[in-house]
């Protein structure tokens, strides 16, 4: 029958305190738990081999016959029953205190749960818990979620709410203007409920931008083209453009160029966190030239060729 090291197993000194114990106790206690270990049976091992040295450890009376059996360990593997402390006798004792099993067994937990080492000595079981059972109350802060949510870049332009639905709970998500696409954002306590009055988890929504048809986003910057008159993009002249932020009149210099680009400040993306902060909107003209020239205005043109210098 092999010693079982309590102090060692829960990672604290001989000397520690109750709050300690308790305090490493839950430490490793979710770190192993069979929830967030499922299908490893190194780890449910583990779980219960923590589980049984805190069952000692946490009762100032078996705590403390436990540690006698220390000092007396060895003394007892080789002589038995014949060492300073009569273990054999003391842990046959221990049945009219366990609901009197001769089998190690308390309140219906099986004593295979446990080490021959505990079942001999401390009579076996968990008060009637289980292992599991054994850390329901252990604090625990509650599973966080995920979700993805499309909303348009109009949306994103200007902020908007979204009411979904999470494991059958409906959720409110505001999203803030400025918002990129791909990018994540934690809805706070809107995941599954804590344990042992602990936080809920909580909501981590990524949040997916339809194209739009009239803009391409580049970071925090807009780009747009606008078709353009050949007669204001020759003379100059005054032409509209509709930004996310409303219809603005932009001048078009005299002699622009087909794909030239005008930038208009202040007029893309709001910046993500930011009041009152705004990339820029890049406008490229397109000039639009004539169709269905009459006779006389492809003689003006003819006009303007020759004067050009152009056959």
């Amino acid at each position: 029958m092999e010693y079982k090291d309590y102090y060692k197993i829960l990672g604290v000194l001989k000397e520690a305190s109750q709050d300690e114990i308790k305090k490493s106790y839950r430490k490793l206690a979710l770190k192993y738990h069979p929830d967030k270990n499922q299908g490893n049976k190194e780890a449910e091992d583990r779980f219960k081999e923590i589980g049984e040295a805190y069952e000692v450890l946490k009762d100032p009376e078996k705590r403390k016959k436990y540690d006698k059996l220390g000092v007396n360990w060895k003394q007892y593997e080789h002589a038995g029953a014949d060492g300073g402390f009569d273990y054999a006798t003391w842990a046959q004792q221990q049945k009219w205190r366990t609901g009197g099993r001769a089998d190690g067994r308390t309140g219906g937990q099986a004593a295979g749960d446990f080490s021959d080492f505990f079942n001999t000595f401390f009579g076996g079981g968990f008060r009637g818990e289980n292992y599991y059972t054994n850390v329901r109350d252990i604090p625990r802060k509650g599973e966080d979620y995920q979700a993805d949510l499309t909303i348009t870049l109009t949306d994103a332009y200007h902020g908007t709410e979204a009411m979904m639905s999470v494991n059958g709970e409906k959720i409110k998500a505001t999203i803030p203007a400025g918002v990129r696409d791909g990018q994540i954002l934690r809805v706070k306590g809107k995941g599954g409920k804590g344990s042992g009055g602990h936080e809920s988890g909580h909501l981590f929504l990524k949040v997916n931008i339809q194209p739009h048809s009239g803009y391409e986003r580049k970071g925090n910057d807009l780009y747009t083209d606008i078709p353009v008159p050949l007669y204001t993009a020759v003379l100059g002249g005054k032409t509209a453009v509709t930004s996310l932020k409303g219809t603005v009149q932009i001048t078009i210099p005299r002699e622009s160029q087909n794909g030239k680009v005008v930038r208009l400040k202040g007029l893309g993306m709001p910046l993500f966190g930011k009041k009152k902060e705004f990339g820029d909107l890049y406008v490229r003209i397109i000039v639009d030239i004539p169709q269905h020239l009459t006779p006389e205005e492809r003689s003006l043109f003819q006009q303007l060729a020759n004067l050009r210098g152009v056959s």
